[in-house]
């Protein structure tokens, strides 16, 4: 047994099975690409599902972060720090809103939305106690929570972790119809991510978002795009509502907020949605803290150059393009995504989406599955024209081309 084995069976005997990783141990990351501990590269194609969409250790962020931890990392929300104001302020800014509610990890986030959501129910449109209801979206990916798999299509979420939360309702994604039946004067929320991620990267029909939007405002229901993965860049704009001119109610973000660094999520909206909670209502010790603003401010900062945003969208294209191709050619059924993001759809007889990764794994290119046939492109914003070449050009070898 090798090292990378050693560990891998070592990982396999001391935690819990809750994950499938590939039979890869990175030791060392720059950039796109990533050091297994016997010295062999691989190129990064999933950027830790958008939470690097600055690339590994970005030396702007890593500088951030070294500057906070020769500071303060810590306070707890019991009392304010130098760069927290700092943070709510750019952060609202940078979303066109008017406050910010920090939390650390996605499903926090998306936790703390729904909280949102039914106390402005309560409070402002007056729905009767216990009776709020939040429609979401079949074959969604809001987290893992308790009260998030309640909601859940996926059997293998939900499965055993019963008695669930109610209080949800939820419709075909991409359905107008459905979701205008489903809005009641009970509704208090709509809760969408703009592109499915974890379903395979999956874009609603155009006109979906602006017919949401439109519903909700006609039903005086909050319209909460959960952006944790799509947003902050990764389509080629800083929002993927942006691509059908969108704005939200709520913005719910995570995952590149903390560039890689530090777990950073967020809940932002105006003063009147966010301005229901008064003290004690709601919290996190963690959330907000010295560190994690730090990173973040400098994330906002990278992000409001706009030059992420705009590699996104023309490596996006490339990327596109050249996987359209691959749909040409009957050994991939589908490809959906923007910017920076696909979802492709193997043919079954060339494998499962499983053996497929493993196969680009073997070849230098770390990539993931989803729902069995699908593999997930979404690479590290920062990565250079020739590597996005050659991943690609990995994968047609996998497939035979």
């Amino acid at each position: 047994m090798n090292a990378m084995e050693g560990l891998v069976a070592a990982a396999e005997a001391h935690s819990a099975h809750t994950y499938h990783p590939l039979p890869v141990v990175i030791a060392t990351a720059d950039g796109a690409w990533m050091t297994d501990v016997e010295g062999r590269r691989y190129l990064d194609l999933l950027a830790g599902y958008s939470a690097l969409n600055f690339g590994h250790r970005n030396r702007r962020l890593v500088e951030a972060a070294k500057a906070q931890l020769e500071r303060v990392t810590l306070t707890s929300r019991a009392f304010h720090h130098d760069r927290f104001a700092a943070f709510c302020e750019e952060l609202a800014e940078l979303c066109g809103m008017e406050m910010v509610l920090p939390m650390n990890t996605g499903a926090e986030a998306v936790e703390t939305a729904v909280k949102t959501a039914r106390k402005w129910g309560y409070r402002v449109k007056g729905v009767p106690s216990e009776m709020a209801k939040i429609v979401v979206a079949g074959n969604n990916f809001h987290g893992r929570t308790t009260t998030v798999i309640s909601f859940s299509t996926d059997s293998e979420a939900r499965a055993d972790f019963g008695p669930y939360t109610p209080g949800f309702e939820i419709v075909p994604y991409g359905d107008l119809t459905a979701m205008r039946s489903a809005l009641t004067e009970n509704t208090v929320a709509v809760l969408l991510e703009p592109i499915q991620g974890e379903a395979g990267v999956l874009v609603p029909p155009a006109g979906y978002l602006p017919g949401v939007r439109e519903l909700t405002r006609e039903r005086n229901v909050l319209f909460v795009a959960d952006e944790i993965q799509s947003g902050l860049g990764r389509t080629g704009r800083t929002f993927a509502c942006e691509h059908e001119g969108v704005v939200p109610d709520v913005y719910v973000l995570g995952k590149a907020l903390g560039g890689g660094i530090v777990p950073v999520s967020a809940v932002v909206s105006s003063a009147a949605v966010l301005g229901v909670f008064r003290a004690g209502e709601h919290g996190s010790t963690f959330g907000g803290n010295p560190l994690a603003c730090a990173v973040a401010l400098e994330v906002i900062a990278m992000l409001r150059t706009g030059e992420y945003q705009a590699r996104a969208a023309e490596l996006g294209e490339r990327l596109h393009r050249e996987l359209g191709a691959l749909a040409g050619t009957g050994r991939v059924t589908g490809v959906r995504g923007r910017g920076l993001w696909a979802g492709v759809d193997i043919e079954p007889s060339y494998g499962t989406g499983r053996e497929v990764s493993e196969r680009l794994m073997d070849l230098g290119v770390l990539v993931k599955d989803t729902h069995g046939a699908t593999i997930r492109i979404a690479p590290p914003l920062v990565i250079g024209e020739e590597d996005l070449d050659w991943g690609l050009a990995q994968l047609r070898a996998v497939l035979g081309l």
